[in-house]
Parts: C-alpha cells; structure tokens; sequence
C-alpha cells in the first residue's frame, strides 16, 4: 500500500485484515490506477483543466451550476473544512442534506480536502443518526438547514462532536458566508490511491446497518465498469432520478457516473412519480435511476408527458419484476436496464443493455467483474442450481470494524446474500434473498417470484411476501398487499387473488394468507423491508385498509 496522505489515521487502522479482503481484480483496461490518486481531480479538476470548464454539471431546482462553478464552489467548501473547520486529512465528515447541488458540493470538496465523507438518508432519526456518528468516530457535520432537528438531537448523545457548519440558510455562520470570504482555488489533497475516502453505510433492510468504506480507486473504478460498458453514457447525457446521494445507487447513477463523462445531472429533492416525469420532460433527461416501484407508479401517467428525451432507464436497489419491466417497456417504449449492485460493492455488477436485456434475468457480469453461483459448501456450481451469488471485480467488501466481514467475503469472492441461478448462456437470474427464501411442506419458493405474479393483477399496487410459521408446513407464503384506488379488501378478492397465482405460478406458491395494508415498510431508499413483514409486531398490527368483509382477521383468510 502507498504512503496515506492521513495524519488521523482512524480508517485505514479499522479497515479488516489483508486477509479477510476480498480479491481485487484489475485486468480490464482503464483500470490501472496510478499509487497517488484523489478522485475529485480525475472527476472535476481535470474537467476543467482539458477545455470543459463551460458544460453544465449540476441542475437543481432554482439554479445550474457548469463545471468551473461547481470547481470554484468545491474549493471554498474545501478552505471551509481545513481553514475554519480545521480539519485535518482523515478525518470523517458527516454529510445531510437532500439532492441538490450543494449537497454534491459538499461530498466532493470533502473528498479534495482529503477526508472521508459520511454521507446519511436525509429521513434517519437522531438515535440511528448517533449509531452512525459513533461508529465511524465522525469529527465534524455539514448539515442542510432543514435537517439540523435531528443532528442537534443526535449530537447530545454522540461521543464525538467537533464543529457542525449549516447550509442552505441566510445567517453569518451559514456555509455559504463563510464560502464568499474564501479566495478562489484549492489544491487537492495528494491522496493515496487507497486511501478511504467514503464510509456508506448499508440501508438497514437486515436491521443493524454497516460501515462500509471504499478508497478513492474504487469512486474511479465504479465510473470505469457500470457506465463505460453497460449503461454507454455519453457526456451529451442528462442524468436525472429518486435514490438519495447518501445511498451508493444515488452517488454513482446521479453525481459520479455523469461527472466521468462530462455530461449533466439533475438533482431534485421529494420527488414523486408526477414530479420526475414532469422533471423529465422539462430538463430534457436522458438517463433515469430510479426504484422498480417508481417505475410502476409513474407507469399509467407517462401518457401525460412529453419523454421524446429519454433513452435509458436504470432499476435497481431491488429486484424488478417482468411485470414492472413490461408495463414501463408498453407505456414508454424503453427496455429497462435492471442491475443489482451494493453498497459493499460501490454500484452495479450484473446487468444487461440494449439487444442483451432478457426479461426475466438481471443480466451477466458487469465488464471488469466475475460472478459465479456458490452451493452450500461455498464451491461454484453449473447452470440451473439455485444458490449463492459470488462475486468479485475491482470494489470489494470491507467493513468498518465489523465481525460480519467474515460472512460477506469467503475465498476471495463476495457473497451477496442474494439466491441466484445462472442459466447456460451465463445470465443470472435472481431468486430471493437467501433469508427470504420461503421453506413450506418441503417446497422452496421464492418470494420475488410470488410478488411478481401479484404484481400482474389490476388489484395489486404493491406487495410484499414472506414466510409465516405454521405448525403444518412449518411456514406458509404470506402476502401483504397495498391496493390500487377502486379495489376494496374483500374475501372474494383474496380468492381471486390467490386463484390468480395459481394460473401464473406453480400452485403450491401461491399465498395462504393475504393480508391488505395500506402502506408496506421501507428505507429511505424504497428498498421493501422484508425482515420487518416477518415480525410478529407487523402482523398483529391492523390498517384501515384491511376490511371487516375479509373476516375472521382482516384480508387473511385460506389457511388451506
């Protein structure tokens, strides 16, 4: 490993041993990286530097910044940090805000300054905020204004404290102030290649979330495999989507992705599916990140917008269903780029584009990585066998001090977590996740699978489907389901939904139980909370969209 530019050496000390890293494979050209690196100067300053300076890069709501204002904003974010704030290469800074422009200011003059951002879900709470600010010992905060009840909150209760600077306000303190009694120009830190510059921490799908730390050859490679090859980006681009900058989708698909290239992105905050499509047609979009189920709400409005733009659309954070996929293909005329990446992996890994797309399947390994299906044992199997998915490429795995990266790397590969099978042409088709998956009467049965055939019934806004106990089958398939306007929970409803599946799926998978909810849990990244469907708390808990028709219990009923 070359020298650290680190004086607070806090990161690389809690990174796991050499040889609990995965294995890191570089062989795809580009991916050579030099000893020295900060990324910001590959993405931003050389931008500048070769002619590009007059491009727009960012597009928020009231304003457009082009390449030289967004380099002259990030420097005196840059003077902030070390001159008032005085921090010192290493140190972690806590990063809120929504997407917006100066929220993608602040990430990137962190990482010229030679820190380590700390990027959080504008929707975390206080007591989940000080769990973050612990963990990774933060030393100071650049907050938007509209966020700071709950960092005030968090901060009474943090260990660590170190100066807070808020933005988007009027007052002499405000980042802004302090920013115009700044000179022009920052020279960027000369960082190591592998030095840490990003602390993501996982969305909390499983409960307790992960540090999950990544250098400054990893922003790099990520823009280098995903949108080089797959997603062919082009710096005539507009990027435009929902998933937050604190979550590695959001940071990659709508700030790193287009900045590589020299194209533009809009960042808007609270959008709904009116709203982004409104967002599309008015800034001209081109390439949208979004969730499956933004995809599917904004689905029956696309005939009110004019989307001639847009060309490419990106699903990801979970898994899509052939009959979201088709619905949005019939309404826009766009075949969906599916992917399923991480946060331990930085983005996107397996994906398919353009005449590749096979409905049904993510698609095959990302340009730069390899993937594989691992049997019980831990050893790769063939094509048709449903198991681990493995992978590994130039990102990997490595938690910040955490025991669980024993379970995330195994022999050099990265195990997801996620049950796939790889079919003989090499695409990779997603199961479940491997605690989702549902064991009744003997049948394994995948839960996205059960969802999917749901999803295709007019009924069914949303749903979610898990395991049950049962003292027969040991479990039983069990959906929650959210209906769409015009539906009204009934026992005849729940029998033709279950009727439903049987025609489309195997009939052992189709769910027992129904149980209609207004609403199902979610991160703030929209990703389905499945390990709260399975809580005794949520089943015994009722919503006013369940209906006294659907006795003996509200929507559940066919325990046959």
């Amino acid at each position: 490993m070359a020298r650290s530019a680190y004086a607070d050496t806090f990161a690389n000390d809690n990174l796991p041993p050499p040889e609990q890293w995965p294995e890191l494979i570089f062989d795809l050209p580009g991916l050579q990286y030099g000893e020295r690196l900060n990324c910001v100067v590959e993405l931003l300053d050389r931008m500048t530097a070769t002619g590009h300076g007059h491009r727009p890069a960012l597009h928020g709501l009231k304003e457009s910044w082009t390449y030289a204002e967004l380099q002259d904003r990030v420097d005196r974010i840059a003077r902030v940090l070390r001159e008032d704030m005085r921090l010192v290469p290493g140190n972690r800074v806590l990063l809120r805000g929504d997407n917006n422009p100066m929220m993608a200011a602040c990430i990137l003059a962190v990482w010229k300054a030679g820190c380590i951002a700390v990027p959080t879900m504008p929707l975390l709470r206080a007591k989940e905020l000080t769990v973050i600010m612990n963990k990774a010992r933060v030393n100071a905060t650049l907050c938007s204004a509209n966020l700071r009840t709950e960092i005030e909150a968090a901060l009474g209760d943090a260990s660590l404290r170190g100066p807070v600077v808020y933005f988007h306000h009027d007052g002499p303190d405000a980042l802004e102030s302090l920013m115009r009694l700044k000179p022009p120009g920052f020279a960027a830190v000369d960082t190591a290649a592998e030095d840490v510059c990003l602390i993501a921490f996982t969305s909390g799908t499983t409960g307790t979330p992960k540090g999950t730390m990544h250098f400054h050859r990893d922003i790099l490679a990520a823009c280098d495999c995903f949108p080089k090859y797959t997603l062919q980006a082009s710096s005539d681009d507009v990027f435009i989507g929902t998933p937050p900058l604190a979550f590695t989708f959001g940071l990659g698909g709508l700030l790193l992705f287009p900045m590589r290239v020299g194209a533009s992105t809009v960042l808007l905050e609270k959008l709904s599916p009116a709203s982004l499509l409104e967002a599309i047609q008015h800034f001209g979009a081109t390439v949208c990140f979004t969730a499956p189920t933004f995809y599917r709400k904004m689905t029956p409005l696309v005939p009110g917008y004019r989307l001639s733009t847009l060309k490419k659309t990106v699903s990801a954070g979970e898994a899509l269903p052939v009959a979201t996929r088709e619905q949005w293909r019939q309404a826009s005329g766009i075949d969906m780029i599916d992917g399923i990446g991480s946060t331990e992996m930085l983005h996107i890994f397996i994906s398919a584009s353009g005449d590749e797309i096979r409905p049904g399947a993510t698609g095959k390994p990302v340009p730069g990585y390899r993937a594989c299906v691992l049997d019980e044992e831990g050893l790769p199997v063939g094509p048709g066998v449903v198991g681990r998915l493995a992978v590994k490429g130039p990102t990997g795995c490595r938690y910040l001090a955490d025991q669980r990266q024993r379970n995330y790397v195994a022999n050099g590969w990265n195990v997801t977590g996620d049950a796939y099978e790889m079919d003989a042409d090499g695409y990779f088709r997603f199961h479940a996740r491997t605690d989702d998956m549902i064991i009744s009467a003997g049948y394994n049965i995948a839960g996205p699978e059960v969802e999917d055939a749901l999803l295709k019934h007019p009924a069914v806004a949303e749903c979610g489907v898990v395991g049950f106990p049962d003292d027969t089958r040991g479990e039983i398939v069990k959906a929650y389901v959210v209906l769409n306007a015009g539906f009204q929970p009934s026992a005849a409803l729940v029998s033709e939904l279950q009727e439903y599946v049987k025609q489309a799926i195997a009939p052992y998978k189709y769910p027992r139980a129904i149980d209609f909810r207004e609403s199902l849990p979610r991160t703030g990244t929209g990703k389905l909370q499945r390990f709260l469907l399975r809580t005794p708390e949520f089943a015994q808990s009722t919503s006013s969209a369940q209906s006294a028709q659907s006795a003996p219990r509200a929507g559940m009923l066919e325990m046959k």
